[in-house]
């Protein structure tokens, strides 16, 4: 509401059509993070680019009162026709780094703040807990299986987002359709159940998908349904895909389990666990005989980091004299900011490891950008929205695609200590230069 009434007040002062630069950034990383990771900016750019006031809200707003009939002019006509740039989608980033850097007037871009801010928080709060399990995984597949335990619309969000953080696939079928995620699933533990025995249930599921499936074998006895599944495969022609276990000790299970296996001749029948994972718990599995994991509600939760502590503000604006001017807040207890618009990259060392993030408050790019390659740093910051219109490699299954690659080559660039699951400081400090001021502080 308060983006609204702004826009009310900043219409009748003038105030609402001067140029301005607002940030998205993390004062902070959350506890525990030593990295955050970029996502949700493929779902950004698609909803600013539906973001519309429609008839039925137009109308709400006047029933209620919110605003009054200037301002609700200015929202039937709304459509962004500003610019956003950003760090790409699957980037790691540290404290102050300028996610994103939204550029248009006061108003068009003051009414923008929940949106970028509540799929960014979110996002990027999922794919960093995506990318500490998938360090913590060491190379085997993790696999989405949270849909039932969070709103149903963002865990098609999270599907999204793991995969930027290394996940392979997920459950959710929405997902899979409106981001070509590949999907996994077979059966729950009530198939089993529903059938007179084990043994129907096991032949009812290998008759319908084939002796490549995966049974869950833990809703009775483990062992016995092992052998059960192995021989109702074989009965099928085949030798079973995989089994899963969802229950009790699952280090000293899958062991178990993987003996059992071999000593039936089933050496090629894969272990999959489940069961409230977490990367703590994945990392205990390490030396397991495990193949694959399916991690569902510390995923969609963020793994006790449930929003990236992200923030939205406005760092620069023109002046009555025509010119760009940085603003800042100087708020206590934490919560003040760095004006001026950021130009952000990536110092490596001569082995290619990265050693620091330098941001750069700068009024005009070719100067940021000239620092920047006086450090020798790589530039993070990619135009995703130039003039209203979105930049087409930024979106679809294939960007994507591009994120996730991009946030594993990102990775392999930070230290060792990056890749700690223990709480420890951020991998990287970030550097702020100011180039109007000619001031460097550390954060």
């Amino acid at each position: 509401m308060y983006e609204l009434t702004m826009l009310q007040s900043a219409l009748r002062s003038g105030a609402a059509h001067r140029d301005s630069v607002f940030e998205l950034f993390g004062r902070r990383l959350p506890a525990s993070r030593r990295f955050g990771v970029v996502a949700g900016t493929g779902r950004l750019l698609e909803a600013i680019e539906a973001f519309t006031f429609t008839p039925e809200q137009i109308d709400f707003l006047h029933r209620t009162g919110v605003v009054d009939d200037e301002t609700l002019d200015y929202l039937r006509d709304y459509r962004f026709s500003g610019t956003v740039r950003g760090y790409g989608e699957g980037e790691c980033y540290f404290a102050g780094s300028p996610l994103l850097s939204v550029e248009g007037t006061f108003a068009e871009a003051c009414i923008i703040e929940t949106l970028a801010l509540s799929i960014y928080n979110y996002d990027c709060a999922v794919a960093s807990a995506a990318s500490r399990m998938t360090i913590a995984a060491h190379g085997r597949p993790c696999i989405d299986f949270g849909a039932r335990r969070t709103h149903e619309q963002a865990a098609v969000a999270a599907a999204r987002a793991a995969v930027v953080g290394g996940f392979i696939g997920t459950s959710n079928l929405e997902a899979g359709l409106a981001y070509g995620i590949p999907t996994f699933g077979t059966s729950a533990h009530s198939f089993t159940l529903v059938h007179d025995s084990e043994e129907d249930a096991f032949a009812a599921q290998i008759a319908s998908q084939g002796p490549g499936t995966t049974i869950l074998v833990d809703t009775y006895d483990v062992a016995t349904g092992v052998e059960r599944a192995v021989t109702a495969a074989r009965a099928a022609g085949g030798e079973l895909g995989a089994v899963r276990l969802d229950s009790g000790d699952l280090v000293a299970g899958a062991f178990k389990v993987r003996a059992q296996l071999d000593a039936l001749g089933a050496t090629s029948t894969r272990i999959t666990v489940t069961s409230d994972l977490d990367e703590y718990a994945i990392a205990g599995l390490g030396a397991a005989p495990v193949d694959s994991y399916g991690v569902g509600t510390r995923l969609v939760t963020g793994s006790g980091r449930p929003t990236a502590a992200l923030v939205y503000k406005l760092v620069e604006r023109r002046g009555a004299d025509g010119t760009m001017e940085e603003v800042a807040k100087f708020s206590s207890g934490g919560k003040s900011t760095v004006g001026g618009r950021k130009w952000a990259g990536r110092v490596l060392d001569s082995s290619g490891t990265a050693v620091e993030e330098l941001v750069v408050s700068s009024t005009t790019e070719d100067q940021g950008m000239e620092a920047l390659a006086a450090a020798q740093a790589r530039p993070l910051q990619l135009t995703l929205i130039d003039q209203g219109r979105v930049v087409e490699e930024h979106r679809g299954p294939g960007a994507l695609e591009a994120a996730a690659e991009r946030h594993r080559v990102s990775r392999a660039e930070l230290p060792y200590d990056a890749w700690r699951l223990s709480e420890g400081d951020p991998a990287l400090p970030t550097r702020h230069l100011d180039l109007n001021g000619m001031q460097a502080s550390r954060r």
